[in-house]
């Protein structure tokens, strides 16, 4: 079975010596869950997985019956340490409230429980940890699959990767184009708004949100600004209720508004939004095109091209704690900047001979960043760009 690159971090931090917890966090199927199997699989210590899956009770005993059940089997069996996971965690009310009475029980009492927590909500598990966990965890932020991992997984072209993405569940599914639809509707997006949005952030306006993904979607690689954005939306709120639910989106994995770059923060954030999906599947969910016909319409694949190197783009960014913004100042335009450790990389991305490029020239000149360069036609190659591990460019 196929490894990713996160599973030799995960269960290094599981060998060691108990120090903090491990808090795996991502977007919805993204193989988490699978990950954590396959470490378990080749883990030399002693086990206990859980999860809260099908649990119906609200309350956080849960998590101390686990706990408890543990220790127990280590004093019975006379394991010097054991590893505690505990699997969709964010769906216990007071999860890390729990969590914390537990880990600093056995913290007092210098009990070496190991601890892995992971859960389908990226948006609860950040919510529970800021609240109660602050200095006890260490994150391991897991992406988007890309476009070498889908290639060496699941023998996709990048043609398929740029059109159907990087879900690992919705791989086998691309011959079927109505059931993969189906699947990326029901299983990722609906998924994530009811369950992990809705159900515990207080929403005045459910189908605006439901609206502004849709749109967004459809608009992932453009710049769209708010007031036009709710122009062309039924129930349309403010401007303020609007960026407030497309950052519950980006918080979920889902999609995200890049702000224009600029020196002055409070321009950043006043910016009109470049919106950005973080998995191209999103957009292949609501096109009425087949993947042949795709392709053959210049303008819509060039769409999809440079939607999938921004869904790279923001996806590496999460997991490496990058800022990715745009670049215009009037006719003149950088797809994507990005922004790591205090260096930053201009990115073109040309889909098409068409396509100008001068905007890349009038940002070196402003702004000094550390490379600025094109991608695709003239550049490097889609495929090589969507292999790099983005740190390697600063």
């Amino acid at each position: 079975m196929y490894k990713r690159t996160q599973y030799q971090l995960v269960k290094t931090r599981l060998e060691e010596p108990r120090r903090f917890i491990q808090v795996i966090t991502g977007a919805r199927q993204i193989g988490k869950s699978t990950l954590v199997r396959q470490v378990l699989d080749d883990l030399q210590e002693p086990w206990q997985y859980y999860s809260a899956d099908n649990i119906i009770s609200s309350g956080n005993t849960w998590i101390s019956d686990c706990w408890a059940a543990l220790r127990t089997l280590m004093a019975a069996k006379g394991w010097g340490s054991a590893v505690l996971v505990l699997d969709e965690v964010q769906k216990i009310d007071n999860w890390s409230e729990a969590v914390k009475k537990e880990w600093d029980a056995d913290t007092f009492n210098r009990l070496p429980v190991k601890v892995l927590l992971l859960g389908s909500s990226r948006v609860l598990l950040k919510r529970g940890l800021s609240e109660s966990l602050a200095g006890r965890f260490e994150e391991i932020r897991m992406s988007h699959w890309g476009y070498a991992e889908m290639r060496d997984a699941f023998g996709f072209s990048l043609e398929q990767y740029l059109f159907f993405g990087g879900y690992p569940g919705a791989a086998t599914l691309i011959d079927d184009m109505e059931r993969y639809q189906q699947y990326v509707s029901s299983s990722i997006v609906e998924a994530t708004i009811s369950r992990d949005i809705l159900v515990d952030t207080p929403i005045g306006k459910p189908a605006l949100l439901r609206q502004a993904f849709e749109l967004g979607t459809a608009y992932s690689g453009r710049i769209l600004s708010f007031t036009k954005m709710l122009g062309a939306l039924q129930d349309a709120g403010n401007t303020t209720t609007l960026a407030g639910y497309l950052n519950l989106l980006g918080d979920s994995g889902l999609l995200c508004a890049l702000s224009k770059y600029s020196v002055d923060l409070a321009r950043r954030r006043a910016s009109i939004p470049k919106f950005q999906v973080y998995n191209n599947a999103l957009c292949t969910a609501q096109t009425h095109l087949t993947f042949e016909q795709a392709m053959v319409d210049r303008k819509t694949w060039g769409h999809f091209v440079e939607s999938g190197i921004g869904a790279y783009l923001v996806s590496q960014a999460f997991m490496y704690g990058m800022e990715v913004y745009y670049w215009r100042e009037r006719n003149d335009e950088v797809d994507f900047v990005l922004r790591y450790r205090g260096q930053m990389v201009a990115i073109e991305v040309k889909s098409n001979a068409e396509k100008q490029t001068a905007g890349l020239q009038k940002f070196r000149d402003a702004f000094q960043p550390r490379a600025a360069f094109i991608v695709g036609d003239g550049g490097i190659s889609l495929a090589d760009f969507l292999s790099l591990d983005l740190r390697t460019l600063f």
